[in-house]
């Protein structure tokens, strides 16, 4: 089956690649732009009954939604990528382009809904959207039927590459399973052994030309459907945040013996916390240190991710930890997962 790189691998071999790349968020992974890629990202939209009367707005963080954008304009009358920019600006978005379709991760949309109605006082049944695309996360459960019922929309679900955004599954309801949007692209893998294997729990992989990309994806059964995620990147608010990154960082600044970062989903949308621990008690209280850890972590990813200090001090160094309270995150090593 040739190569089994992970995120990590695409992104030492930036360097190497050539073509039109698509470089994640914190530059963590590149791939090229395959020739395929807009064709089934656009095939997702049709599936999802996206026409050429249809206005789409794509409401994620590049370079998924550059791409989707460029899909929804070969489909429908006009597709805009706007980002996922604050929610009134959304709202403006969607409201002066006239959109009948909104394409955003699951959090993003029930973010959208949540403050239409406690902040803006707004009925989501006046924007007359027809349809939602939900991508690039693992939804809470009842999330498509929620949004289908407060917008008068129907609500699809993609399964989108972590790596550059394409489309590679879809499905119309939380029930059904994922249809490929090609043969022979999605496979299931043993998360400890190079083997493709049968039924999960099992990483998803992607099968190209010489090699097999590993997504961080598993999945519980055949139907491809993820559940959770494993390996050295956490998926946080539709972007992935690469822990041996933060690990470095951490490792530079001086007295820092240990961490947690804790990921929760309390509310609409994810929220991430790292714990740091100091081996002096002379540091916990220093507000420089503590700004320091910040701006080290604001450099890494465009994740808002909060700085709290252990009030307790360790002298001896531990390996950071996740603690992911969705019951999202399986765990750093792959090979510990049966």
């Amino acid at each position: 089956m040739g190569r089994w790189p992970t995120r990590d691998d695409l992104g030492a071999a930036a360097s190497s690649v050539s073509g039109l790349l698509l470089v994640s968020p914190d530059g963590t992974a590149a791939v090229p732009l395959g020739p395929d890629d807009r064709t089934r990202t656009a095939r997702a939209l049709r599936a999802a009954g996206v026409g050429e009367r249809d206005r789409v707005v794509v409401a994620l963080a590049e370079p998924a939604g550059s791409l989707w954008a460029a899909a929804a304009a070969e489909v429908a009358e006009a597709g805009a990528a706007v980002g996922p920019r604050g929610r009134m600006r959304l709202h403006h978005a969607l409201t002066a382009l006239r959109a009948t379709t909104l394409v955003a991760t699951p959090t993003g949309a029930m973010d959208f809904l949540a403050r239409l109605h406690l902040e803006f006082l707004l009925d989501p049944l006046d924007l007359g959207l027809r349809t939602i695309v939900l991508t690039g996360e693992i939804a809470s459960k009842r999330t498509m039927g929620h949004l289908a019922h407060e917008f008068g929309a129907r609500v699809t679900e993609v399964l989108a590459s972590p790596f550059g955004g394409a489309a590679l599954a879809w499905r119309a309801a939380e029930q059904d399973p994922l249809t490929p949007l090609a043969d022979d692209l999605l496979a299931l893998a043993s998360p400890a052994e190079d083997v493709l294997i049968e039924s999960g729990p099992a990483e998803l992989v992607l099968t190209t030309p010489g090699a097999v990309l590993r997504t961080g994806l598993v999945a519980l059964g055949p139907d491809h459907a993820p559940a959770h995620t494993v390996g050295e990147h956490v998926l946080v608010r539709g972007l992935w945040l690469a822990l041996p990154r933060l690990e470095k960082a951490l490792a530079r600044i001086d007295g820092v013996t240990g961490w947690e970062l804790a990921v929760s989903r309390q509310g609409t949308l994810d929220t991430a916390a790292l714990t740091v621990t100091f081996g002096r008690e002379s540091l916990i209280g220093n507000p420089m240190w503590k700004a320091r850890i910040e701006e080290s972590v604001r450099a890494l990813t465009p994740i808002s991710v909060a700085v709290e200090i252990a009030p307790k001090v360790s002298e001896t160094p531990a390996p950071g930890t996740v603690n992911d309270l969705r019951g999202h995150h399986l765990g750093r090593d792959r090979s510990l997962i049966t």
